[in-house]
């Protein structure tokens, strides 16, 4: 995935560009960038997240960025910030993007006479290709609309200009694009989590295509967002933080909706509920409250050095992080019958460890709630898990095991309690051991959002695409 951040301000913004980068970093492991303009010089950083954090990584370097005005990203992709000296003047750019197209955009560009400078693992940057797309423009906003018109997937970028930041959300509006502001500066990140503890307050959501030009002191429309939007539904669900808000909807009050909506369908007794840290206790304190038993915490994260386990892209590693990170309460566990509320599942990697360790500490019965309903579809437009296939996601092994091949009969897989849905179902809770396992369905996941329907994206449920209007 990737999250980014930008401000420009009448006075030095380093400080909040630092700590508003920072509170973006749970959406992405893997690298981190920052960029600030000064005296006519760009300065740079870019640090491998893998085996740190954002902010140890950078604090070093902090002596070094001077100016009024900075970007910067954690990405899961590729190295950026990167900069461009071009017709355009001077700029430097981050962008959360998936670029399906990829191959055929860099032919078409290198048979026009670009060339290639930033390398990511013998692949071309992700980042740069959008930069040359941009520099064909005439204006800035030229080369945004010819970035929209030819990329396959989705991309939202920062522009740091020498006097100006310029935000441009996906055509879609997949990912969220906000702006905060205090007296004398503004701010644009993909998390509003990052404005409150900086003194900004939330001013603005831009909207699916619309680009804005931020000043310290203005805010500027260069293009109108787009009637359509398919915001993606896993924002709420899974990696959107708990006190956000996005398209007016708080992410926390999504999943408490959830919980007791599941609740109220549900008929199993269990001695109480618990929630699978972190994104998982929204919703079992949803579910607590629509089932009327308690809430207990018999399940806790240990928060200093464990991140997300299926943000590591290495199978081993993401085995090892879901297995650590999470330490059972035995003294609740022995004896109980608990329900567990949990985000979602992807491959199964951690619940299943999970679900062993709970047995294992006495529980009686292990009843799992999941917050969105089965995804059978690796996302093609957003990178937000490491699945490079279809075939590591838990429901598509399943299908294959009951029908001899992984795509057949998908559609009615997809449909709530359908016969092919049950068994699916009920496979997967044999192969997990779980007492009982169900899943959000896609009508309550929308009723607690609360959009309207053709605003959400269920792609990865249900493979529902929008059609150009």
């Amino acid at each position: 995935m990737g999250g980014f951040f930008g401000t420009i301000s009448n006075s030095p913004c380093v400080t909040d560009l630092f700590y508003g980068i920072d509170y973006n970093s749970h959406l992405g492991t893997r690298r981190g960038g920052m960029i600030t303009f000064y005296d006519g010089e760009f300065n740079r950083a870019i640090h491998n997240l893998e085996n740190s954090y954002f902010r140890l990584r950078f604090e070093a370097d902090l002596s070094k960025f001077k100016g009024n005005s900075g970007i910067g990203v954690i990405s899961d992709t590729d190295p950026q910030p990167i900069f461009i000296n071009s017709h355009l003047g001077k700029y430097a750019i981050v962008t959360v993007a998936k670029i399906n197209n990829l191959k055929e955009l860099e032919k078409e560009l290198l048979a026009t006479g670009a060339h290639f400078t930033e390398l990511s693992s013998d692949q071309k940057n992700q980042t740069e290709l959008i930069a040359l797309l941009i520099s064909q423009g005439k204006t800035f906003l030229e080369g945004i609309e010819l970035v929209y018109e030819k990329i396959k997937g989705s991309c939202s970028m920062l522009i740091l200009t020498e006097n100006s930041i310029i935000a441009a959300r996906d055509k879609w509006g997949r990912t969220p694009v906000l702006i905060g502001s205090k007296d004398g500066a503004n701010a644009v990140s993909s998390e509003p989590c990052s404005f409150p503890n900086l003194g900004y307050e939330l001013s603005y959501d831009v909207g699916p295509g619309e680009v804005v030009e931020l000043t310290a002191d203005k805010i500027t429309q260069l293009r109108k967002p787009n009637k359509q939007k398919q915001v993606c539904s896993f924002l709420w669900v899974y990696y959107g933080y708990p006190v956000s808000d996005y398209e007016g909807v708080n992410v926390d009050a999504v999943r408490y909706a959830s919980g007791q909506a599941m609740a109220k369908r549900d008929a199993v007794d269990a001695d109480y509920v618990a929630g699978i840290p972190d994104s998982g206790i929204g919703m079992g304190l949803g579910y607590a409250e629509g089932k009327g038993i308690p809430y207990r915490r018999a399940i806790i994260k240990y928060t200093p050095t464990w991140p997300r386990s299926f943000t590591p892209a290495n199978q081993a590693v993401r085995d090892l992080v879901a297995k650590m990170k999470l330490i059972p309460n035995r003294r609740l566990l022995d004896g109980k019958r608990v329900i567990f509320c949990d985000d979602s599942i992807v491959r199964g990697t951690q619940l299943k460890d999970n679900v062993s360790i709970l047995y294992g500490y006495g529980a009686k019965e292990v009843h799992m709630r999941i917050g969105s309903p089965p995804i059978l579809h690796a996302c093609p437009y957003l990178g937000f898990t490491a699945s490079k296939s279809a075939m590591e996601l838990i429901t598509r092994r399943t299908i294959e095991e009951l029908e001899g091949d992984a795509d057949k009969d998908l559609d009615k897989y997809a449909i709530t309690y359908s016969p092919q849905y049950n068994n699916m179902i009920d496979c997967i809770r044999k192969k997990l051991h779980i007492s009982t396992l169900k899943f959000m369905t896609v009508e309550d996941l929308l009723t607690s959002i609360g959009l309207p329907e053709n605003h959400v994206c269920t792609y990865c449920y249900n493979k529902v695409e929008p059609k150009e209007e």
